[in-house]
């Protein structure tokens, strides 16, 4: 295929799960009718971000991956001839719990799962207590509209973890997210943070020859304030398109896939990589 039209979404969740799926259809279908033939939904786009504190009865709010609610999206996108990044809070045992994005193929077939690999532990993000590092290890999905790589949110400061994503043919790296700024930083830091934020996926997306699509969630939930403008970057690194901060939005951004083949040519990252060199790179650090 010579193109590729991603769907952006991002919305403010509520509490009730069904009423934030029924958002997340409602979004699919919008960016769908605008021509999306991907489409992204938030960092686990059922529930609130209750990672702000630590509280085991939220265990309650997990479901099997896959189960009820991938077979709800996987009709959705069988009826649509869409594919559906779909991100869940994943039970796979009682007391073993993950984060988790499945790949709803165009025919409603579910392709598969990847599981966050990396698990943050900050003021408000206190996600080590729920969710269980990923071991499905780096994936790839040859979609009915092209190979793509799935990544949540904390991944997305991880140069290896787009390096090995984009290794396995990836021509976009998708990146589900629940990031905001706290009600106490946004004067001082919000600016910076966003910056870094969007900066470094970019420069995945650079590095790598492939476009970036990050898809964040809006609204208040406690002191966090997400900060929305979800985006997709080309493999310059240029933002062909950006959300809002606080508005629900469903967008298509039409991707060239045929400039991937130019700029790895012009730029041959991947030929040029020291191979021999990077055995450190396994080591927590280097004293």
């Amino acid at each position: 295929m010579k193109s590729l039209t991603i769907g952006l979404t991002q919305f403010a969740a509520v509490e009730d799960p069904a009423t934030n799926l029924d958002s997340s259809e409602r979004l699919v279908r919008a960016a769908a009718a605008k021509g999306a033939q991907v489409i992204c939904l938030q960092e686990m786009c059922s529930t609130l971000y209750f990672c702000r504190s630590e509280d085991p009865a939220l265990f309650r709010y997990a479901e099997a991956i896959p189960g009820d609610t991938t077979a709800r999206f996987g009709a959705i996108a069988k009826e649509l001839g869409v594919v559906i990044v779909l991100p869940l809070f994943e039970k796979r045992a009682t007391g073993l719990y993950h984060n988790t994005a499945a790949v709803l193929d165009a025919d409603g077939t579910c392709l598969g799962k990847y599981r966050k690999m990396h698990i943050p532990e900050d003021p408000g993000f206190h996600e080590k207590f729920y969710f269980t590092p990923g071991d499905l290890g780096y994936r790839v999905w040859e979609t009915a509209f092209g190979k793509i790589g799935v990544l949540i949110c904390w991944d997305q400061w991880y140069p290896e973890a787009a390096r090995l994503t984009a290794m396995q043919g990836a021509n976009v790296l998708f990146y589900p997210t629940a990031i905001g700024w706290l009600a106490e930083e946004k004067d001082t830091l919000g600016k910076a943070q966003h910056n870094a934020w969007e900066t470094v996926q970019k420069g995945h997306g650079v590095a790598n020859g492939c476009f970036v699509a990050a898809s964040n969630r809006v609204g208040r939930e406690g002191d966090t304030i997400f900060w929305g403008q979800s985006f997709v970057s080309n493999p310059y690194g240029e933002v062909m398109a950006r959300t809002p901060v606080t508005e629900e939005t469903a967008e298509a951004v039409v991707c060239d896939l045929e400039q991937l083949e130019e700029f790895r040519n012009i730029w041959p990252f991947f030929r040029d990589r020291r191979i021999d060199s990077y055995d450190p790179i396994l080591r927590r650090w280097i004293d």
